[in-house]
């Protein structure tokens, strides 16, 4: 089995010494990722064709690769193929008509050719001649160019054809890797996530900043959307996550502040840490997900004067887009249910919040405030690697780890939706009830007298949620098979 991998756009048009960097970058990010799944899968080609193959019976990781194919910045599309050599124009026609004319029975189909290299013939004399022979030789109802019910995509490269069985899109971007950093100020809620996500799409490593608030529940929501958009989008660079302990500022605020230019004011705090925190780890932009017009703080007029409190450059990837569009990325990327599940805390709110604000009023108020605060903060900051995020946070010696069921476990297989029906558990003696790690700890479904085992691929948000439900009183153990 074999998946050709065809390259973002954006990539091709860029001179060849970039685009062969680029390329090769793409393979190394792939070639990481693929040893997680099998290291015999091989991802090869030559600098500008890249592919990757199943072989040795190696067919049943299809499903588990393509999503991994699905989530990898710098791919426009890919297609899985089969691959034929041929010596005439003859053989061509021979074997699209022997791969398709199953395919194409009682159905309106069209034929689609690209090349690469010298041949004899056309892309358009192929197209032409292939489908005559599969409408003559097959059951199919017609041809129909505009409206075909089936399209026969054939691929050729020298003396090779490739018959494609079925295309995926991609992400598009460029590979992570060859683009420099961001510090994406992240809340868990719909914006801050997409905001994100759409950086990683560009190819650009996204560390994590989170101001706290005031409330534990939250961080621990927070980082779970953030090491759920590392791994499934960006897991072949390592990134870091780093929390503010904000809820000191926020009293500050609140008593010296008029009520007036809180929001504001708190959108500037936020920046001049989040500069300080860039220029600590040498990253050289920041990133919110703030769009104009959505709430007082983002008007052109106040987004302006919260720019001005940093002469770092901050890019706002959402600035013009609506809510539903934003939830719709939302959707499409699997963080919504974390969004729409997000514990929050608000820290300041205000009756009548300005719209319009003024840098000079912004000063006065500021003016009241101590600053020393914004430096403890600062200083108090916690970093850590996202993929070891949980292990900092729980003491694994307190929750056991299994590798076999017993008898009356029940194991709960906490993993994000769209990873469960990628690859599914199975088991044959036990209950498996699937609940998500994000509704785990709202969910009324457990009972304090049942053996539960949590389940995910590396046991690292199982060991965190085993460690919150066992605070609560509930029998847990991690199950790793």
């Amino acid at each position: 089995m074999k998946f050709v991998i065809k390259l973002f756009p954006e990539i091709i048009v860029k001179s060849r010494p970039v685009r062969k960097r680029f390329i090769s970058q793409l393979k190394k990010n792939l070639r990481k990722l693929m040893l997680e799944v099998d290291e015999s899968i091989i991802v090869g080609g030559k600098w500008d064709f890249v592919e990757v193959r199943l072989e040795n019976g190696l067919d049943h990781y299809e499903a588990e690769v393509l999503q991994i194919l699905k989530n990898t910045p710098g791919i426009d599309f890919i297609l899985k193929v089969k691959t034929h050599e041929f010596d005439s124009l003859e053989d061509i026609v021979r074997i699209t008509v022997d791969e398709y004319k199953e395919i194409v029975k009682d159905k309106y189909f069209c034929v689609r050719a690209k090349r690469a290299g010298k041949h004899t013939f056309s892309s358009t004399y192929l197209e032409q001649q292939a489908g005559g022979a599969l409408l003559q030789n097959s059951q199919a109802a017609g041809v129909n160019l505009k409206n075909p019910d089936v399209t026969v995509n054939l691929e050729i490269k020298d003396n090779l054809l490739f018959t494609v069985d079925y295309r995926v899109e991609g992400l598009g971007g460029y590979p992570m890797g060859q683009q420099e950093a961001c510090l994406s100020l992240i809340s868990g809620g719909f914006d801050s996530s997409v905001a994100s996500y759409l950086m990683i799409k560009r190819g650009i490593r996204t560390h994590y900043l989170f101001f706290n608030l005031g409330g534990m529940a939250h961080e621990v929501g927070v980082k779970q959307v953030a090491h759920y958009l590392w791994e499934k989008y960006s897991s072949t660079h390592r990134v870091l996550f780093i929390t503010i302990p904000f809820e000191n500022v926020v009293t500050e605020i609140l008593t010296k502040v008029h009520h007036s230019q809180m929001g504001v004011i708190l959108k500037r705090m936020m920046l001049r840490v989040a500069e300080r925190v860039a220029e600590e780890f040498h990253i050289p932009g920041l990133v919110t997900g703030e769009c104009v017009g959505q709430v007082s703080s983002q008007t052109m007029t106040n987004l302006s004067i919260i720019d001005q409190a940093t002469s770092m450059l901050t890019m706002r990837p959402l600035i013009t887009m609506d809510k539903q569009a934003i939830i719709k990325i939302s959707r499409e990327t699997g963080t919504e249910e974390f969004a729409a599940s997000m514990p929050e805390y608000c820290g300041v709110i205000s009756d009548k919040p300005t719209t319009k604000a003024r840098k000079e009023k912004i000063e006065f108020e500021e003016a009241k405030f101590d600053f020393d605060v914004l430096s403890q903060a600062f200083d108090q900051m916690k970093v850590e690697n996202i993929d070891s995020l949980y292990q900092v946070e729980t003491n694994i010696d307190d929750i056991a780890v299994v590798s076999m069921p017993a008898a009356n476990d029940v194991v709960i297989d906490i993993r994000h939706p769209q990873e469960l029906a990628v690859k599914p558990l199975y088991l044959t003696n036990n209950k498996v009830l699937p609940i998500p790690f994000f509704k785990l700890q709202s969910t009324q479904e457990l009972n304090k007298e049942t053996d539960y085992l949590l389940y995910c691929d590396k046991g690292v948000m199982s060991q965190l949620q085993a460690e919150e439900l066992t605070s609560k009183g509930y029998k847990v153990k991690v199950y790793q098979p």
